[in-house]
């Protein structure tokens, strides 16, 4: 049978080719505008750049006005004449005089610099608190400075004090009265001015006052006699007498605005997770508007999210938001690192080492920082010295902490849990500072000189079952607390164990959630517990953590050590203006606690960190890391 093309068949043909050639065009079409739409949106983004840093220009101009000028305009402009210089100034005494605030390096010029973008900062544990003074463990600090200001704060790269919303002071040269002027720039979050009133009130009414939970910054400033508002933005300190201390006291506490604080009950602060506000360069996202909108705060377990405070008064971030998210694990915390859910985190130190070893390309996109800083601290074992729930523990006689350090090889510790970072700690003082002694050496790792020790203090295998118990029978035992989520607590808690099971010692392993730290130390609730400690200056005033006067009300002399002789030390110190004449009371202070031993210090280790290469303006400081200086680069790679 012949087939025949008809023109039914032509004109079917004809239509399914026109559709086809439709479908195509169309496609083509669509495609040329997705890839004019690419293109708008990049040109659109290149424009915000370019609009946004010309903001910034113009913002930076503004704050190179001279200071009338800006005086001028803070107090509504017009024709007024401007105030003289430094008129809130005592007359007779040195003023010195402090620009806005400015980056310590400056990001903008940089390669590949741009606006926007998000920082995600990994935490090893998730902070309980974020109210200001309330909040006292380390987290919660690091969000802390980045939403609140003080009067000063230490240069980056030199460590010297300088004005932060201070834009000039004066000190008394007899060590008695400081006077500050704040920028009149200075704004809070909400866009409020920050006042004299605003510092008088968080000295005087939230920090002295005994119904809010501020122990730790009560008990640091028990010199300050007073704090006066001499002008809308003059507030002069006064202090009970000459203490090295005091100009840390004046320029180191993060202002708090009274007219939003004010509103809240004691015990609302108190209980309150999220109350953070201050004039810094970001601000929270959710920040409860007053006491009946709590429920709308941060509460953990969830991400800290802070955004930029695009009220802030200086040279404002690239960044756009920081977030903080807690990863407890420390093989989950590399894992989150490595899959691009954060931008930094603090490595094991083995991590750090096998990361380094293994991957070989790990720093194409990574940068791997190891350096030292002012806030390198030490790690320890706190003995509990005083009576727990009103029973005495083994830790009240000096012979038995002597004896608990040197049962412990801190040498092995170092090689085998932290991979060989860090050197063995001898004492509260770092040892790269002029008030530690060279000459003082870490209680060595002597097992028998240990059990003659506590032989000495009446502790002996009694009854031949390997357990030492004291002369009423009762077996020495303790419980001893570390945190969760970390393998290197893990070992560390496990070589502890063993290491006293040897000398006839029943170790008790307590893990507890990190959060629940502040409550154990509050209450004095451990036997002993590990820990560290930072410093957040060049020098340190030990009176916080080692006075017996700390010891009250819940302060941060948790072990309950008192040793008249080493307070005095402290008090004498305090009162040394001189700085070679007081590094010389430190090195004595040193050598006292080495005696007595109230923590086994087991470790001082340098910062690590691993920070993603998108980001530009990575600078390793002698005050640590400065996130807020960072941009996210254009030159990164979508999604990296």
């Amino acid at each position: 049978m012949q087939n025949r093309f008809g023109l039914k068949d032509f004109l079917l043909l004809a239509v399914s080719l026109a559709i086809l050639g439709s479908v195509w065009l169309s496609m083509v079409q669509k495609t040329r505008m997705e890839l004019a739409q690419q293109d708008a949106k990049a040109k659109l983004a290149e424009i915000e750049q370019q609009v946004a840093q010309l903001a910034r220009k113009v913002e930076k101009g503004f704050e190179q006005l001279p200071q009338a000028a800006l005086d001028a305009a803070a107090s509504g402009g017009g024709r007024a004449a401007a105030p003289a210089a430094d008129a809130w100034a005592r007359p007779g005494v040195k003023v010195e005089r402090w620009p806005s605030p400015r980056p310590a390096t400056d990001p903008e010029g940089q390669p590949g610099f741009a606006l926007g973008g998000e920082f995600t900062e990994l935490f090893e544990a998730q902070p309980a608190k974020l109210t200001p003074f309330i909040s006292t463990d380390v987290y919660g600090t690091r969000v802390i400075d980045r939403v609140c200001e003080s009067l000063g704060s230490f240069n980056p790269k030199t460590l010297k004090m300088e004005g932060a919303l201070a834009d000039g002071w004066q000190v008394d040269p007899q060590g008695l009265w400081i006077r500050a002027h704040i920028n009149p720039r200075a704004r809070f979050s909400d866009g409020q001015p920050v006042t004299a009133e605003d510092v008088r009130w968080t000295y005087l009414d939230f920090i002295a006052n005994p119904l809010i939970e501020a122990e730790r910054s009560r008990s640091i400033q028990d010199n300050l006699k007073d704090v006066q508002v001499i002008d809308e933005r003059t507030v002069e300190f006064t202090f009970k007498e000459p203490l090295f201390t005091n100009v840390l006291t004046a320029f180191g506490n993060p202002i708090l605005p009274k007219h939003y604080y004010s509103r809240f009950e004691p015990s609302q602060v108190n209980q309150a997770t999220g109350l953070i506000m201050g004039s810094g360069k970001f601000r929270i996202e959710r920040l409860p508007a007053g006491p009946g909108d709590l429920a709308s705060q941060w509460t953990p377990p969830g991400d800290v999210v802070l955004v930029r405070n695009e009220q802030y008064w200086a040279e404002k971030p690239p960044l756009e938001r920081l977030r903080f998210r807690t990863v407890k694990d420390e093989l989950g915390r590399l894992v989150a690192y490595r899959n691009g859910e954060g931008s930094m985190m603090l490595p094991s130190s083995p991590q750090f080492n096998k990361v380094l070893a293994e991957d070989p390309d790990f720093e194409k996109s990574s940068y791997a920082l190891k350096w030292t800083n002012m806030r390198c601290g030490y790690s320890f074992i706190a003995w509990q010295c005083g009576p727990r729930n009103g029973k005495e523990t083994p830790f009240r006689d000096v012979r038995v902490r002597r004896a608990m350090t040197m049962l412990l090889d801190r040498e092995r510790m170092i090689r085998d849990i932290w991979d060989g970072i860090g050197i063995v700690a001898k004492g509260p003082v770092n040892p790269e500072s002029p008030g530690s002694d060279p000459g003082l050496k870490p209680l060595p790792f002597d097992p028998e000189a240990a059990k003659r020790l506590l032989a000495e203090a009446g502790w002996q295998d009694r009854n031949g079952d390997g357990v030492l118990e004291d002369a009423k029978g009762d077996r020495f035992e303790f419980e001893y607390t570390y945190a969760t989520g970390g393998e290197i607590a893990e070992r560390l808690a496990r070589f502890v164990k063993d290491s006293y099971a040897k000398a006839g010692i029943v170790v008790k392993t307590r893990p507890v959630d990190w959060s629940r730290y502040q409550e154990l130390l509050k209450l004095r609730d451990f036997d002993a517990i590990t820990m560290g400690w930072g410093a957040n200056a060049p020098e340190s005033d030990p009176r916080q953590i080692f006075h017996s006067d700390s010891i009250r009300e819940g302060g941060d002399n948790f072990v309950q050590w008192r040793s008249p002789a080493c307070d005095a030390l402290i008090e004498k110190g305090r009162r040394t203006m001189d700085e070679a004449e007081r590094m010389k009371v430190w090195r004595e202070f040193e050598a006292c606690v080495a005696d007595e031993q109230p923590y086994t210090f087991v470790r001082v280790a340098p910062w690590l960190r691993f920070v993603k290469r998108e980001f530009g303006n990575v600078n390793t400081y002698k005050t640590g890391i400065e996130p807020q200086e960072f941009f996210r680069s254009m030159q990164a790679s979508p999604g990296g």
